[in-house]
């Protein structure tokens, strides 16, 4: 299993996980309850139940790096193009715009 904090505008907004069935994004409840809450896209609104898909989802996954620099991205981090978690959690650490996502440590990384 692979966990992401998933921050909006420097607020930890949620987490994103991957594991055997796919992908789980939840927003935190104290989250949920800021004044300062807003959602992390328009594709995945503020709601306390947590999203799950098969694939990464498309917003997350527009996150990652395209053309030259997901190569470069690639050959330093020895990850494959499929491997868009690990993509995800090695380049977007500092997007440009609103959200970054942070690695989480689970104790059984791969």
């Amino acid at each position: 299993m692979r966990k992401a904090a998933v921050y909006v505008r420097e607020h930890l907004a949620g987490h994103l996980t991957q594991d055997e069935q796919g992908y789980h994004f939840a927003y935190l409840p104290a989250y949920l309850l800021s004044p300062q809450a807003e959602p992390v896209s328009l594709t995945l609104p503020l709601r306390p139940v947590p999203y799950v898909e098969r694939v990464l989802f498309p917003f997350f996954d527009g996150l990652i790096p395209e053309g030259w620099l997901l190569e470069v991205a690639e050959r330093n981090w020895k990850l494959q193009t499929r491997d868009r978690m690990g993509l995800l959690l090695a380049c977007c650490r500092d997007c440009i715009g609103s959200v970054s996502i942070q690695p989480l440590e689970t104790g059984d990384e791969r």
